[in-house]
């Protein structure tokens, strides 16, 4: 008999789309279903940079440079100059998403059996690009009740063995909207440079902080070679089907390595680059009106929370995500529970189970993960029907 591999057994499901046929299913019934499972913005994609698209005149849609186009590299220079840290184009490598670009770093710098340290609850598909690449993760809870704040540095410490390798953090983070303080980051420089470990740092969500300033790792000093920034064209322009990301490092023998991994995926998405490369050209005050709109959606969701009887939900400081504690037994059951069984005027909610996002067995029982990609009217009208759902659900925690 044909087998699937260990490799295969062992990939997770995402917790993010396991539930999309319970959503089809309800839907088929009459049901609207109000998705905030998942990160994808309501938002429209700047017509500038899909318009950048629709008038290519090329003839031939050649490969791109593996590392990217020039023309695309020098252009992101000057974004991440006004972003407040100097690279080269010679330090930037595009990748088909940020999902690539992780994929590349892991590979670059971790063997099979490596492990990668992550603060929990954290990304779920880093979960699967671990097993893709023959990695293990090594958890650190974080907390609620304290925002979900960096784990104290002794946490990370204990888990600390000669197979350590990595530690990844996702500022601000996805799910938890939690944004790390500069006090944060230097912690976890001071954690690698002691250890000699890769800082990984993916700042997909960079323009989507509402209190205080993003700090991102390629402002450290003194740890050039241990930092690889991920990021990436889907949250920030609205565009996630473009799969354009970027890996940046100073390291240059690490980039050496990468480079081989890009080259033997030839190059990255075509169309995707011209995308981005319009996208830098986007005026200044661009996320100005975006990050207000997302803002308010922050306010309404966590405001709405927080006013329902056994509910808990910290004010994220940014992306667009929140998690919430609600009075329930199992987030899994219920957030099937909610397509399956329950509608509201005709109407429900799609939610993330929160289990989906630890690593440590157990966790995220009564947690879930709520993406505000929607307006603030279908945000209100999600949170009636959670209000409902929670007061009719057979498994509620009094």
């Amino acid at each position: 008999m044909l087998s699937i591999s260990h490799r295969g057994k062992k990939m997770p499901s995402s917790p993010i789309r396991k539930l999309v046929p319970y959503a089809e299913a309800a839907k088929k019934k009459g049901i609207t279903v109000y998705h905030l499972n998942i990160g994808q913005p309501d938002i429209e994609t700047p017509k500038p940079i899909l318009d950048a698209v629709r008038n290519s005149t090329f003839k031939i849609l050649e490969y791109s440079h593996s590392a990217g186009n020039l023309s695309y590299r020098q252009k992101l220079v000057g974004y991440y100059k006004k972003a407040g840290f100097s690279v080269t184009e010679d330090e930037i490598i595009v990748t088909a998403g940020g999902s690539e670009a992780i994929q590349f770093g892991f590979m670059a710098c971790l063997d099979p059996y490596d492990e990668v340290i992550i603060p929990e609850p954290l990304y779920a598909n880093y979960e699967g690009f671990a097993v893709e690449v023959g990695v293990n993760v090594v958890p650190i809870t974080s907390q609620l009740d304290k925002g979900f704040a960096l784990p104290p540095i002794e946490d990370f410490e204990k888990h600390i063995t000669p197979k350590t390798k990595a530690i990844l953090i996702c500022n601000p983070n996805n799910p938890t909207g939690y944004l790390y303080s500069k006090e944060e980051m230097e912690l976890l420089k001071k954690l690698a440079v002691k250890h000699n470990l890769y800082l990984f740092s993916d700042e997909a969500y960079r323009e989507f902080c509402y209190e205080g300033e993003h700090f991102s790792a390629m402002h450290l000093t003194g740890a050039d070679d241990n930092i690889i920034l991920i990021d990436t064209v889907s949250k920030k322009y609205s565009a996630c089907g473009a799969r354009i990301g970027t890996l940046v490092t100073k390291n240059k023998a690490l980039l050496a390595t990468i480079m081989k991994f890009a080259q033997a995926r030839l190059s990255p998405p075509g169309f995707g680059q011209i995308l981005g490369e319009a996208a830098v050209d986007l005026p200044d005050n661009y996320f100005d009106t975006t990050k207000a709109e997302y803002k308010l959606r922050r306010d309404t969701i966590v405001k709405r929370l927080n006013a329902m009887p056994g509910v808990t939900c910290p004010t994220p400081g940014g992306a667009f995500y929140v998690m919430a504690k609600l009075p329930i037994d199992d987030s899994d059951k219920f957030c099937q529970w909610l397509l399956e069984d329950f509608s509201y005027n005709d109407q429900t909610v799609m939610l993330a189970p929160a289990t989906g996002f630890y690593g440590t067995l157990g966790l995220g029982l009564k947690e879930v993960r709520l993406a505000y990609v929607l307006n603030v009217d279908a945000i209100n009208k999600a949170m009636d029907c959670l209000e409902k759902a929670l007061d009719k659900y057979p498994g509620r925690m009094i």
